[in-house]
């Protein structure tokens, strides 16, 4: 009997989830306690990333704003959001190695910078995600 893996990135993304409209728990990152906030699900930022020009970016705070928005709350919570980009970076990544085309892989770059923390968290993701974005100029 093997080793029972956890599920791979691309099964996280792929889980069936709902969002959640509810009173935001605690305040962090810039979210106040009560506020109504949204808890998205993984597929929401994959969709959000591949909606975006190519060329074209967003960052993490204008998604929360813009995804809130859509969803009729006053903010998007930041730990949910923190979580679901690095399984869409690293499910576009488990793809990519897969043999799936880059053109074809949901565009994290177009939200996660060579800063961004969750970049350096990926394999090569710095180096991929500087590429990526000198490629789309």
């Amino acid at each position: 009997a093997g080793v029972k893996m956890g599920k791979s990135w691309t099964e996280k993304l792929d889980a069936p989830a709902e969002p959640v409209v509810k009173p935001a728990p605690i305040s962090i990152a810039g979210m106040r306690v009560g506020q109504i906030m949204l808890v998205p699900t993984a597929r929401m930022i994959a969709d959000f990333m591949s909606a975006i020009p190519a060329g074209e970016t967003v960052d993490t705070k204008a998604m929360r704003r813009e995804l809130a928005e859509r969803h009729h709350a006053e903010v998007t919570c930041p730990i949910y959001t923190g979580y679901h980009l690095r399984t869409v970076a690293e499910a576009a990544l488990e793809a990519h190695a897969a043999g799936v085309p880059v053109e074809a892989i949901t565009p994290f770059w177009r939200v996660l910078d060579e800063d961004s923390p969750t970049t350096g968290r990926l394999p090569d993701g710095v180096a991929f995600v500087a590429a990526r974005r000198t490629a789309a100029r």
